[in-house]
């Protein structure tokens, strides 16, 4: 093996043993047989809401402590390899190996970026509203792009998507919607998602074809625990409700089953108009509502304790990616300055490049703030 693809390999190979360590593989192994006892208890499903949390850990366990395996296996297996090559002096065998290096390279890099997921919150799972914004009819199409290129990006990773609330337009795309990634560290991995995000088009709705610029926000919470502190009394809300509307606005549901619930001290308002029923809405609804009741506590005391320190705390609410579908073809997040021409790509869910970057960046952050 020449010096170089052995300093690569001993440098993965040290990478991969960091991971596993700050992983604690072994733990994870002992609670995934306890998660599998419990999966195994005959009343698991009286309470289908904690069944249906100790089933989803522990496939996520399990899909982990199989990559972490793999990827083991896949290392050793490849200075094997590469020792094989340089025996029989076999090219092709070589390029194999060097080609398994490279990939193994990008793997490992991906796994080593949910090691960086320590926040008090990463590892819940997420709650995502998207709002249309400055541009018309082309940022509630808009909206309706980003929504499905976050679901989309959840099928690729086998993340399952609870679509609790979508808001139609009366021309095209939706005004707004929120959806649950219901996965571990959904929040810690999309968190850097949140902000506006810029697209430049030429405008299907313009006539003479021009381009246009549109926006659309979206805002990432974790999902509220049975262990938080959050106390919505009733004399706090209003609750009103009224009949789901489908694309175009046209009424889809014959009764009042939607629910809007505005939160009279904070001026939050939340919608769900995508169960069965008004009490089913109205569930789902204080869920959000909570959520981002939390993420607001989060804040407060985060820029509580910056003005303790004597410093500033970083604004979510600015732009943060352009998508540019013309002139040419560019997508570019501006904090960590990640690019692709990829754009086809990244509006089918193909972000992680781009959600990775943004790990990273934040935790670049967080270290220099501690500074």
């Amino acid at each position: 093996m020449d010096s170089d693809a052995q300093a690569q390999l001993d440098a993965l190979d040290g990478t991969l043993r960091g991971v596993e360590s700050v992983l604690d593989v072994d733990q994870m192994r002992k609670t995934a047989a306890d998660l599998e006892e419990q999966a195994a208890a005959p009343g698991l499903w009286d309470d289908p809401e904690y069944a249906q949390k100790v089933t989803s850990r522990l496939s996520y366990l399990q899909g982990e402590l199989r990559k972490v395996t793999s990827l083991r296996t896949r290392v050793d297996d490849l200075r094997v390899l590469f020792e094989l090559a340089a025996a029989e002096d076999d090219a092709d065998t070589l390029a194999e190996a060097k080609a398994e290096l490279v990939t193994l390279g990008r793997e490992i890099g991906e796994l080593e970026v949910r090691t960086l997921l320590s926040g008090p919150y990463d590892e819940r799972e997420a709650l995502v509203t998207i709002n249309a914004q400055a541009g018309g009819v082309d940022a509630t199409d808009w909206a309706e792009m980003l929504l499905r290129m976050y679901t989309r990006w959840a099928e690729r990773h086998g993340y399952p998507v609870e679509v609790y609330d979508t808001s139609y337009a009366e021309g095209a795309g939706l005004k707004s919607a929120t959806f649950a990634v219901k996965a571990p560290l959904a929040y810690g991995t999309l968190s850097g998602e949140h902000g506006t995000h810029r697209l430049v088009r030429i405008s299907p709705f313009d006539s003479q074809n021009r381009r246009q610029t549109s926006f659309a926000g979206v805002d990432v919470v974790p999902v509220v625990e049975q262990t938080d502190e959050i106390d919505v009394p009733d004399d706090e809300i209003r609750v009103d409700v009224f009949r789901s509307s489908g694309p175009g606005g046209q009424g889809v549901n014959t009764t009042d089953s939607a629910v809007r619930i505005t939160h009279l001290p904070t001026g939050i308002v939340v919608t769900c108009q995508n169960e069965r029923s008004q009490l089913q809405n109205r569930a789902r609804a204080m869920e959000v509502l909570k959520a981002k009741l939390l993420e607001r506590q989060r804040q407060e005391e985060a820029a509580k304790i910056a003005g303790l320190r004597g410093e500033s705390t970083t604004s979510w609410g600015t732009q943060i990616r352009n998508y540019v579908l013309h002139p040419y073809q560019l997508v570019k997040d501006l904090r960590t300055e990640v690019e692709t021409s990829n754009t086809d790509g990244v509006l089918d869910g193909d972000i992680d490049e781009f959600v990775e970057a943004e790990i990273r960046w934040r935790r670049q952050q967080e270290q220099a703030d501690a500074r």
